[in-house]
């Protein structure tokens, strides 16, 4: 095989891994619940350094942690076999209350406000899912992505008859 059919690979530095999870909103997070590793989908919203998405009340993920907790996030972009993108995050995991207390209540509407960008009824009677009602987000602490791009097809020269 000629090396220019062959597909390549590089790591992605942070500012195309912080495009990535922008433009994207559903991902898979990893944590611990017990002595096992849990991967779950989710859907998010990226804002600076932070991911923000929510999960349902006594799901194993919100029961990870009401403060901090250690996870990892993927989201990928598969266009072919050897044409893709992938980042992976690990963070703090943060649940955000709304307590009364006036830190804690401008984070939940923070969060709250942005998630309302990907699904615009978000906490309100209309919520597609209103079961979902624990807001948390994940600090973007390290940041690693990879890319796959494929190799140049040889043109084959076509003999004139």
């Amino acid at each position: 095989m000629n090396d220019s059919a062959r597909p390549s690979f590089r790591s992605l530095d942070r500012d195309e891994c912080m495009a990535i999870l922008g433009r994207n909103s559903v991902g898979r997070i990893a944590y611990t619940s017990g002595n096992r590793v849990q991967i779950e989908p989710l859907s998010y919203v990226q804002h600076g350094a932070w991911l923000y998405g929510r999960t349902s009340n006594g799901s194993k993920l919100a029961a990870t942690s009401t403060h901090w907790a250690p996870v990892a996030f993927e989201v990928d972009e598969v266009e072919a076999v050897f044409q893709w993108r992938s980042v992976v995050v690990h963070g703090g995991f943060y649940t955000l209350v709304d307590d009364g207390r006036a830190d804690h209540d401008a984070e939940w509407w923070q969060g709250v406000q942005l998630l309302r960008g990907l699904i615009p009824d978000t906490f309100s009677g209309d919520d597609p899912v209103g079961f979902r009602t624990v807001l948390f987000r994940m600090a973007v602490q390290d940041v690693t992505g990879r890319e796959a791009v494929p190799g140049r097809v040889p043109v084959l020269a076509v003999a004139a008859a």
